[in-house]
């Protein structure tokens, strides 16, 4: 990740147009003592509980306490389609996007489940679907368009657009703190997304293109070499677009309005210091995004899971981050990162419930 943080130390706020800026820091470690202090003292031998005692040192370091809280965990769902799709990059039609946010009202896909299970307040936000859900009960209308343009042949978004897209996720990571939220998980529906995170892993990564690209939600091998064949054509007609590189350019280029609003929101969270919790190759992409604008953003996250789409394992190495599971999940929405949760939710009450030598009257045995 390095490499990845010395190429945009100089790019913070990069943007030519009025995309709202952050003031994010890396995380205070003045408690760090205190804390592994408190983890070491509990009932256990050093180290034993291994990544957990990770999790819980960062969750402390980002909370600024030695008692951290996962108080109204709040889940983003955030819908958008992509001009992409129209190239049949996806196995799956534009519309099973607007399908699947109406059944997400329902309370019928697998991020309902998954947020039932643990506790999750679910906002649905429709960012830029083709579709109009502007009447439906549930869903909250934030559309910036319905859906972005083709970037095989233009950008996908004006600058308006993507401050507008960046403005929205910062919005309502707002909301969520209102209701006490301490952790904010973040998922997305859009056909054909994988194909504008493919592009970004490949310029932010300088990974070849071919291997940050798969089957998405079930591509054969024939529509995996058109996939490869359309982006590459993408980049070159990019390549042409513009003259000096411009992070800001390719976000808008070639991202959708729920990747631009996720990204909106990972920097907002990270700023007001809450943790995030990052989900699949997807929001990965948005991840890595936002540590290119602003590299601290990553001391708020915890990369959830390697999911099976490939090239998500090259750009989790390329950020030098750790998957707390890898259970072959490719689905998005944010279910990779509910299902984490548990895990998360352990290394807290670790540190709030689990007694110390002193007070559990044990002799201290190592």
């Amino acid at each position: 990740m390095d490499g990845i943080r010395n190429s945009c130390q100089n790019q913070i706020n990069p943007c030519t147009n009025k995309m709202k800026s952050f003031d994010i820091h890396p995380i205070d470690k003045t408690l760090q003592t205190a804390i592994q202090t408190k983890i070491d003292n509990l009932n256990k031998p050093k180290g034993s509980l291994g990544r957990l005692e990770e999790l819980a040192m960062q969750i402390c370091l980002i909370q600024q306490t030695l008692e951290p809280s996962l108080a109204h965990p709040c889940h983003l769902l955030l819908g958008g389609d992509h001009g992409i799709e129209r190239e049949g990059v996806s196995v799956s039609p534009r519309e099973v996007t607007w399908q699947q946010m109406i059944n997400f009202t329902h309370g019928g896909g697998g991020v309902n489940m998954f947020c039932r299970q643990h506790g999750f307040k679910l906002r649905i936000v429709d960012v830029g679907v083709d579709y109009d859900l502007s009447k439906v009960d549930g869903i909250i209308d934030r559309k910036i368009a319905y859906g972005t343009k083709n970037f095989l042949y233009e950008p996908a978004m004006s600058e308006a657009e993507f401050d507008q897209a960046i403005q929205i996720g910062s919005d309502l990571v707002d909301d969520c703190i209102s209701d006490g939220c301490k952790v904010l998980c973040i998922g997305e529906m859009g056909i054909a997304n994988t194909s504008p995170s493919s592009i970004w892993m490949h310029l932010f990564t300088n990974i070849p293109l071919e291997k940050c690209i798969g089957a998405g939600a079930g591509l054969d091998n024939d529509g995996i070499r058109h996939k490869y064949d359309i982006l590459s054509k993408a980049l070159n007609n990019y390549s042409l677009f513009t003259i000096h590189y411009s992070l800001a350019l390719a976000l808008r280029y070639f991202g959708g309005f729920e990747m631009i609003a996720a990204i909106g929101a990972m920097l907002r969270a990270a700023e007001q210091h809450l943790m995030i919790l990052i989900d699949g190759f997807i929001m990965t992409a948005c991840a890595l995004a936002a540590i290119q604008l602003y590299p601290a953003t990553q001391d708020y996250m915890v990369f959830t899971h390697c999911g099976d789409e490939s090239g998500h394992k090259a750009m989790l190495d390329a950020i030098g981050t750790k998957p707390l599971l890898h259970l072959g999940l490719r689905l998005g929405e944010g279910t990779g990162a509910l299902c984490a949760f548990p895990i998360i939710d352990s290394a807290v009450r670790m540190m709030n419930e689990m007694n110390n030598f002193d007070n559990a009257q044990i002799t201290k045995y190592f």
